[in-house]
């Protein structure tokens, strides 16, 4: 096999590795029957039980990565030891890459970009949004790419930035899809300082 012809399976391999294991997070969020519930792409979006659900599902599809990856995985084994060479190696270094910035954040560094506790910050948030310490009459919490704030006094209620959510994107689903490889589901803007409330 030439050297191009090494690139190029050894490419298609890392391509396989880093896109297959993120498969679900990357297409069933962004299917049509998943987003009813939700304002088109970039609109902030309102805090619901519907989102709660949505950040529980993300959550559960950043982890069963790691199944995928080790399918993945062993493909590549079966590819090292009687296929292409190379092929097999990107599939292994890629899908190694990514378990292993899984497995990181279970003992330290940033943790996953969708989390149990972002769920209960969004409910805590909607109570308090209905209690009688409401920041205003009509509070109506929603969350923009920065921050969660009342739709009517403008009030921050949560400095959290918002990570990708899996919405279509107004620039077309590839874009979507690109960005969400890109930075693996963590949120664009800043992460508040240390101090904050946020859990993000």
């Amino acid at each position: 096999m030439t050297i191009t012809g090494v690139i190029v399976m050894f490419s298609l391999g890392s391509f396989i590795g880093h896109v297959g294991p993120r498969l679900p997070a990357l297409y069933m969020t962004r299917a049509r029957g998943f987003n009813v519930r939700f304002p088109a792409h970039p609109h902030p979006i309102p805090l619901s039980p519907y989102l709660t659900q949505r950040v529980l599902h993300l959550r559960s599809f950043y982890w069963s990565s790691m199944i995928l990856a080790a399918i993945t995985l062993l493909f590549g084994a079966a590819s090292l030891k009687w296929g292409s060479a190379p092929f097999g190696f990107g599939l292994w270094v890629a899908t190694s890459w990514m378990v292993l910035s899984r497995v990181q954040s279970a003992v330290g560094g940033r943790g996953p970009p969708w989390t149990k506790e972002m769920a209960i910050g969004l409910q805590l948030v909607m109570n308090r949004a209905s209690s009688s310490g409401a920041c205003c009459v009509d509070a109506t919490p929603v969350w923009f790419s920065n921050r969660i704030a009342c739709e009517s006094c403008d009030e921050v209620l949560d400095p959290r930035p918002r990570p990708d959510l899996g919405r279509p994107r107004s620039d077309g689903r590839i874009m979507g899809m690109l960005r969400m490889l890109i930075s693996d589901g963590y949120p664009l803007a800043a992460p508040p300082d240390e101090d904050s409330t946020s859990e993000e």
